[in-house]
């Protein structure tokens, strides 16, 4: 069983920054590939950004490349996703996922757990 719980979203202006959190309920969080996901309005869920397991490696989706930045803290039980110089178009529902017990490879495939999700609204 694992539980997710997302935090740190809000309303802010293009250009600002946000860091959203994810707090895990698991025993061995090192164990899973984590990542972020997003809805906007009217759209579908979209990747957004993945940590691999024990924090060895990154990947992101191209339109948040360079601005956005995903870590985790394995101590805590909870990865981050920093979001600098954001824009009006990265509004939206941001999602933490983990990847599950059975590994889909890099960058993961498929994730077994979700968040419930926390609104980012961006303004320009």
């Amino acid at each position: 069983q694992v539980q997710l719980v997302e935090s740190g979203g809000g309303l802010v202006q293009a250009g600002d920054s946000l860091r959203l959190s994810c707090a895990a309920s698991v025993r061995t969080f090192s164990a899973y590939a984590m990542g972020w996901f997003r809805q906007a309005p009217g759209k579908e869920r979209d990747f957004v950004a993945a940590i691999s397991r024990y924090s060895g490696s990154l990947d992101y989706a191209d339109s948040v490349k360079g601005r956005f930045t995903i870590s985790r803290d394995n101590a805590k039980n909870t990865v981050y996703l920093q979001m600098n110089s954001l824009k009006p178009e990265d509004t939206a529902v941001y999602y933490c996922a983990a990847e599950g017990v059975y590994r889909s490879g890099w960058p993961p495939k498929q994730y077994d757990y979700w968040g419930q999700g926390t609104q980012v609204t961006v303004s320009s």
